[in-house]
């Protein structure tokens, strides 16, 4: 039986009584009640162990009784179950299935080599001290300079002079990093659209900003030391700040896999006073050698 024949089958068995504006609050009281019922069943389960006999067929009863009222639930605000579980299973592929490779959009694919994000690569993060006695990460891409000296622009000392690891992890898992692409000039400056609103100076500054926020989030959390999710709403609020940019058709599970990976180099970096790092664009991977 498919969810919209059930729907409809099951709005058959609604009480006359209850096809008043109160059905909606019956449901939401009926739908709260019945998801207590599945609890207590379960509660039965592990209290009684083998002994409960009843009890696949009591869970069983008592998720019928879920599904009853979300169908008149769904039917009160004028929507079916078919189309909430389509939708359901779109926002979960969303936030933890990372996009397979066959479905992998390529951003730079038809554009000359040097207007593209490097396949593979080495970065080097070494440390030195400077004329103003700081200490800076210093690091280059295949022996070439990537960028210039970073200190942790902060009172604090945070090893935020590392945090390039970031914007290399995104242009490994993601395909994506108008950063990385500024600092080893590979904007594609032959299509002058792409150039200003891809690889321009705001979606350098979003970029950026995804790293503060994503680091200021890291820093409560351990450094994700041992952490494989992240919060809902930190990857909602990336997803929506690259809203307007390509990498929008990215799923969170791809930004979070991105963030993961760029904080597991990141904190090997800081124990080590620096690193040599593989790039894998075509592997999705950045890993410390």
């Amino acid at each position: 039986m498919d969810f919209n024949t059930y729907q409809q089958a099951a709005l058959k068995t609604v009480q006359a009584s209850l096809e008043t504006e109160e059905a909606t609050m019956v449901a939401i009281l009926g739908l709260t009640g019945e998801t207590g019922g599945v609890a207590t069943a379960y509660k039965k389960q592990l209290r009684d162990g083998p002994a409960h006999q009843a009890s696949k067929a009591l869970i069983r009863e008592e998720l019928g009784d879920v599904l009853w009222y979300l169908a008149v639930l769904a039917d009160r605000f004028g929507l079916d179950l078919d189309n909430i579980a389509a939708a359901n299973l779109t926002k979960v592929a969303d936030r933890w299935r990372p996009t397979p490779a066959g479905e992998f959009v390529d951003f730079d694919g038809d554009f000359a080599p040097d207007e593209q994000l490097p396949r593979t690569g080495t970065i080097t993060f070494r440390l030195e001290t400077d004329a103003a006695g700081r200490q800076v990460s210093r690091t280059s891409f295949d022996g070439a300079p990537f960028g210039d000296p970073l200190t942790d622009a902060s009172f604090i000392d945070d090893w935020y002079r590392f945090h390039d690891v970031f914007h290399l992890a995104y242009a490994a898992v993601l395909g994506w990093s108008p950063v990385v692409r500024s600092l080893m000039k590979r904007k594609r400056r032959s299509n002058p659209a792409i150039d200003e609103a891809e690889d321009g100076g705001r979606a350098i500054a979003i970029e950026e900003g995804i790293s503060a926020m994503v680091f200021a989030y890291a820093s409560d959390h351990s450094n994700l030391e041992g952490i494989r999710t992240l919060d809902q709403g930190l990857l909602t609020t990336v997803t929506g700040m690259v809203g307007l940019l390509e990498v929008s058709v990215r799923r969170a599970a791809d930004w979070q896999k991105a963030i993961i990976t760029g904080f597991d180099v990141w904190r090997r970096l800081v124990a080590d006073g620096g690193g040599t790092v593989e790039f894998d664009r075509d592997q999705q991977s950045l890993t410390v050698r």
